[in-house]
């Protein structure tokens, strides 16, 4: 008798790769998207697996935990993993990707399996079991009221995107290409002396925001925080964060610019460039004339403005397992930044196990979560067993990862550990053949 179809809401980055990993294990996938019919505030793109703020997936070393977690998936087979190898332009030390290309890539892929199924629909409620709920963090309407009326109230926090310009539309004459520490020259440098950057914060400060109408003062998660509210901690407060000069020499002057704001590459042929640490909720008036104080942007065509959204999460602990199955209804499994983890990697990593597990579940066997000390597992760990008063969405760290019994000193030293114990664990998994 053949069995009901694995129903997956949502083909962002965790739906993608729940779908992939499902149909990967012989499991018929029926993957629900409700573009381009309908469009959230922050999606653009009709194809799945749309990075809707940086284009960049963060450090790419082992000694870093997301670059650990990178390299656990790629070494599982990761879909999303695969697609960014495929996409990446240059920019350093992390690994950034072509973002139209990239989704389209995943879209591809997606599409041509044939044991994925693809429905171009809203969902209204969460399906019977066997789901994967991965509807990201601007789940709302009746979807988010079914969510909540199973799961109990949603949490919620505000998220910025930063601007792209084209390179054409630059002063290439004030503009330098760098790396810091002549790492490369992946990255467009606009340097600042001591009178533009204090000019630039004054304005920045006082410039116009979008109104937020669900709160006076909304939460805001900490690692997209609103240029211009960071600048407002202080007027050295940029210079020492996003805008900071370390490493880096104008060579029009041979010394080190007292502040400089770094534009990386937005695609493969190097025409659009994501202002890096400009996340923002300025009205798009005001961020033409404020960015416009940057030296080398003061005529910049904006291809995308900043925006700033609310997104939804839940209060996961204690309600998901370690593998995203929702303890109360099992075969019923979300993925996603909606369960509390935060970033493009950590997403897709989330999707992986529900999609791995929800195939277990399928196939009549209990599914095996990734052990503590891997950094796909201690996601899980977080999510399903964080005991604090205040639950947070969390990006991959060796702090939430099993901590090693004699660690190494130095920090690099101690991250190579963490990951040469990680990808030994994540060796013995595949070699008993549960993934």
């Amino acid at each position: 008798m053949e069995t009901r179809p694995l129903i997956i809401i949502g083909a962002g980055l965790a739906g993608c790769e729940a779908a992939w990993q499902a149909a990967k294990r012989g499991v018929k996938v029926e993957l629900h998207e409700m573009k381009p019919k309908k469009f959230t505030p922050a999606h653009k793109l009709s194809t799945f697996a749309e990075l809707v703020c940086s284009n960049s997936l963060r450090s790419d070393s082992v000694e870093n935990a997301v670059g650990l977690l990178k390299e656990e998936l790629r070494r599982l087979g990761s879909l999303i993993m695969l697609c960014a190898d495929e996409t990446r332009v240059p920019a350093g030390g992390a690994l950034a990707v072509d973002r139209q290309g990239f989704s389209e890539l995943v879209s591809l892929k997606i599409r041509s399996n044939p044991l994925i199924n693809v429905v171009e629909d809203e969902a209204v409620s969460v399906p019977d079991a066997p789901c994967i709920v991965a509807t990201g963090p601007l789940t709302d309407g009746s979807l988010l009221r079914d969510i909540e009326r199973i799961t109990g109230a949603a949490l919620h926090f505000h998220d910025a995107a930063a601007p792209i310009v084209t390179r054409e539309s630059l002063d290439m004459s004030k503009v330098f290409e760098s790396s810091r520490y002549d790492r490369g020259s992946d990255y467009l440098n606009c340097p600042m002396n001591a009178e533009e950057y204090f000019r630039f914060v004054r304005e920045l400060v006082a410039a116009q925001t979008v109104p937020l109408h669900e709160f006076e003062t909304p939460k805001v998660f900490e690692g997209c925080m609103p240029v211009e509210v960071m600048a407002k901690r202080g007027e050295r407060t940029l210079a020492f964060g996003p805008m900071k000069p370390v490493g880096l020499v104008d060579p029009r002057t041979g010394k080190q610019p007292f502040a400089v704001v770094q534009l990386r590459r937005d695609d493969s042929r190097g025409m659009l460039y994501n202002m890096v640490g400009f996340q923002t909720n300025l009205t798009f008036p005001e961020q033409r004339r404020v960015f416009g104080l940057i030296p080398g942007l003061e005529n910049a065509e904006f291809i995308r403005y900043g925006v700033m959204h609310r997104n939804s999460y839940m209060d996961s602990p204690g309600k998901l397992t370690r593998c995203f199955e929702l303890k109360e209804r099992p075969g019923t499994f979300f993925a996603g930044q909606l369960t509390g983890v935060e970033g493009y990697v950590e997403s897709a990593a989330s999707g992986f196990t529900a999609g791995v597990s929800a195939a277990a579940r399928i196939k009549g066997r209990e599914p095996v979560p990734f052990g503590k000390e891997t950094a796909i597992g201690s996601l899980g760990h977080y999510v399903s067993c964080y005991n604090g008063s205040d639950f947070q969405p969390m990006n991959v760290t060796f702090g939430i990862m099993e901590p090693l019994q004699k660690p190494p000193r130095g920090k690099r030293q101690r991250g190579a550990a963490m990951a040469e114990r990680a990808l030994c664990s994540i060796a013995a998994m595949l070699e008993k053949e549960k993934y």
